[in-house]
């Protein structure tokens, strides 16, 4: 696992950027803290920061060129079926010197161009650069698990793994009022768009093209979820395929030349990925963390149940919220783009504790996404279905309006659900899912900002990210929206930030293109039904998991945002985040709706005021660091 950056001038060759791009570089060393080196070569310059995964030699060191000197690539991520690519290419005479897979990714594209894309398994950002024809080719995975970000104003192109390698290279800084607009409902802010006008996160499924005429972006991959993929294996037959192509997923995710271990929160994705990989890693290093001041979300017996019966060395990390609280500086300090998903604190100390014994861990993300394993699904589910409870709601849901609605009880969390689901019976799909996928309403954005862009523009912007939830009878629909939107803008961008700032990898078996591939051609009832969720996969894998995790309720853990608000961090937030006289010299925000937050914050009814200050204060604390101080 690497961090990457470069330039690519459109007008000539390249002066006085050296320093610089070893200032890109030493912002990104926590994605690869052991070689820093850069590539110039006239109107390019290639750097690279790496952690040795695979191949860790010297010779495999990156940026990496072929024996003629001609293309170098700088490069991001694992390719799983190196080997056998390796093969094919040996086939036809082509000499390797390393035993690495970046060695066999540089030979493949010089081989097969941008079409050899289509024939990587893995997750990657690359920049190849072939110096005779003066091109650049930079490419994204398919779901989107490693980041690509990059600024192109018509002189040259920038580009990084993080934002804060773009920041030394030199890019413009205005704020963008739509993407702040969208993060203020989302918590954060979804490719292509970033928190700047000018700079763009590449999609995943894409690569871009660039020459001295420009750049051009093309699409190489999309989930086939068209009605003529639809499978025609029955139920039992699909289980079968799932099971084989899950263990061949988790099989390609161990290869590596240092320690590797899983997480293991004691949920059912977790659980069938250390199930799978203890066949083939004897006493594997299973890693949880459990939280000692917050006993209903503490999982870790559930997780101990898995490692007993798979025979794994299991840690537990037991936590305090003090725990919690101390790490909240580093978190925000290395989020430099506005990212309010508050759980990202739980996965840097995951991360952190889990880097001390491996360098890479296996994951389960991607289940929820693929197989309809949140709440919200099973409300879309229901809407589908219709039928008088869903008309009450509908027309009755604003009786609810005035009843206390918080996460922190049942009976609160209960009438919070009820009302958001009558609401949404009034909406059309689209409009239903982007309401569902929010944490707030339009109207609290536009309330809270000064100037929420244009309204075409936001408009533009929502009809793309919600372009696949059109469809009234669609549950497929819905979840490769969320493939598309929430898992590798949200879930990945967490695992991502949290591990890299800790010099962890994390692979995610469930998002081997062959696994999504196969179940997103079954029908909507496979994955769901009036039972339940995650139908499929929790029957495929009932024998080899124990029978306590199919008989517990999904449980998403909360940090403790609001007692910290109102006692250690409150006169950060008065005093400083949300400080009068700084928030009127931003001229971002409202003054009045400011002023109306942090007094129910401190009141005795707040609700759910806390996810609303947390998202105004990873904004401010980035706004401070970054975008005044940086």
């Amino acid at each position: 696992m690497c961090g990457i950056c470069g330039i690519f001038s459109f007008s000539g060759p390249l002066q006085e950027v050296q320093g610089a791009v070893d200032a890109a570089l030493e912002a990104l060393k926590n994605r690869g803290p052991e070689v820093q080196a850069s590539h110039l070569h006239k109107n390019v310059i290639l750097g690279h920061t790496r952690l040795s995964i695979i191949d860790t030699s010297e010779a495999a060191n990156q940026p990496f060129s072929d024996e003629s000197g001609r293309y170098v690539i700088v490069y991001n991520g694992e390719i799983y079926n190196f080997r056998q690519l390796r093969q094919i290419l040996i086939s036809k005479g082509v000499d390797f010197r390393t035993s690495s897979d970046t060695e066999v990714l540089l030979k493949w594209l010089m081989e097969k161009g941008p079409e050899g894309i289509k024939d990587l398994q893995g997750f990657f950002a690359f920049a190849f650069f072939d110096k005779a024809e003066g091109t650049l080719l930079m490419a994204r995975d398919r779901f989107g698990k490693k980041p690509l970000i990059y600024h192109h104003d018509g002189q040259k192109l920038v580009f990084g793994s993080e934002m804060k390698a773009l920041f030394h290279l030199g890019i413009p800084r205005e704020i963008d009022p739509v993407s702040l607009q969208i993060y203020f409902q989302l918590n954060y802010i979804p490719a292509p768009w970033s928190v700047y006008k000018n700079v763009k996160k590449l999609l995943p499924g894409y690569y871009l093209l660039a020459d001295q005429h420009g750049i051009k972006q093309h699409r190489y991959y999309e989930i086939p979820i068209a009605e003529q993929h639809a499978t025609r294996l029955s139920y039992s037959q699909a289980m079968d395929q799932l099971k084989e192509k899950m263990e061949a997923a988790v099989v390609k995710r161990l290869i590596a030349d240092v320690p590797l271990g899983a997480f293991l929160s004691g949920g059912i994705d977790s659980s069938v990925v250390v199930a799978l990989a203890s066949r083939h890693v004897e006493k594997l290093k299973t890693f949880s963390i459990g939280f000692k001041d917050e006993p209903l979300f503490d999982e870790t017996k559930y997780a101990q149940n898995v490692a007993r019966m798979h025979h794994t060395e299991h840690t537990a990390f037991s936590l305090t919220n003090n725990d919690l609280l101390d790490c909240l500086y580093d978190v925000l300090d290395y989020t430099d783009e506005p990212f309010a998903d508050s759980s990202a604190l739980a996965v840097y100390i995951l991360s952190r504790e889990t880097r001390g014994k491996v360098t890479v861990a296996l994951s389960g993300d991607g289940a929820d996404e693929m197989f309809a394993g949140y709440i919200k699904h099973m409300a879309h589910f229901r809407m589908m279905q219709g039928g008088a409870g869903v008309w009450l709601l509908r027309h009755f849901h604003p009786l609810l309006a005035p009843l206390p609605q918080s996460r922190n009880s049942f009976l609160g969390n209960k009438v919070r659900q009820l009302y958001r689901f009558g609401k949404g019976a009034g909406m059309s799909p689209a409009q239903r899912y982007w309401r569902w996928a929010a944490f707030e309403g339009e109207d609290y954005a536009l309330g809270l900002l000064n100037d929420a862009g244009a309204g075409s523009e936001y408009n533009d912007r929502k009809t793309f990210l919600t372009s696949s939830a059109h469809n009234d009878d669609s549950m497929n629909g819905i979840l490769l929206n969320d493939m598309q939107l929430v898992l590798p803008n949200d879930m990945l961008t967490k695992v991502d930030l949290m591990s890299m700032a800790n010099s962890l990898e994390v692979r995610v078996p469930f998002l081997d293109h062959d696994v999504v591939n196969l179940v997103f051609s079954m029908p909507d009832h496979y994955k769901i039904d009036a039972t339940g969720r995650k139908r499929i996969l929790r029957d495929a894998f009932r024998d080899v998991l124990p029978p306590e995790l199919y008989h517990r309720p999904k449980q998403g853990f909360e940090v403790p945002l609001l007692p910290w608000f109102r006692k250690e961090l409150k006169d950060q937030i008065l005093n400083g985040w949300l400080n009068d006289d700084f928030v009127r010299e931003q001229g971002l925000f409202n003054g009045k709706v400011i002023n109306k937050l942090k007094r129910k914050l401190f009141s005795s009814n707040p609700g759910e005021i806390h996810a609303q200050i947390w998202a105004l204060v990873v904004f401010q604390h980035w706004y401070k660091k970054y975008h005044i101080q940086f």
